[in-house]
């Protein structure tokens, strides 16, 4: 039995919904998560550590994702798009995914880090 998730994630700097004079840095983000391991698992809650340009963080738990708690086949995929917004032009996100095989076993997937950059989406 394995118990693996990969995760895949892109960001996207939303100057319309920015406001640098305020200090205010809109980024949208889409999520890839696929069942790579070789169980059914149901994601049940979300950790994300979200690091702005200053060495801020700020940590958003939670259960599921966009309101969801889907369940994986091996093989399958789940896709979600959210938001987040920061104080500076540059930042980072990362965390982590929890979840429960179709066994009972509890286990983690790492959210790897990307990268928030305002400066990449005006060149």
């Amino acid at each position: 039995m394995t118990y693996k998730i990969a995760v895949l994630a892109e960001s996207a700097f939303i100057p319309e919904q920015s406001s640098p004079e305020q200090q205010h840095y809109f980024f949208a983000y889409s999520i890839q998560i696929k069942n790579v391991g070789s169980v059914p698992a149901r994601l049940l809650s979300r950790h994300w550590i979200i690091t702005d340009g200053n060495d801020q963080v700020s940590e958003v738990r939670g259960d599921g994702v966009v309101g969801e708690q889907p369940r994986l086949e091996p093989g399958e995929t789940f896709e979600y798009s959210s938001a987040a917004a920061i104080k500076t032009p540059r930042g980072s996100m990362e965390g982590s995914y929890q979840l429960v095989a179709d066994d009972g076993e509890e286990f983690e997937a790492e959210i790897p880090k990307f990268d928030l950059d305002a400066h990449r989406a005006l060149h």
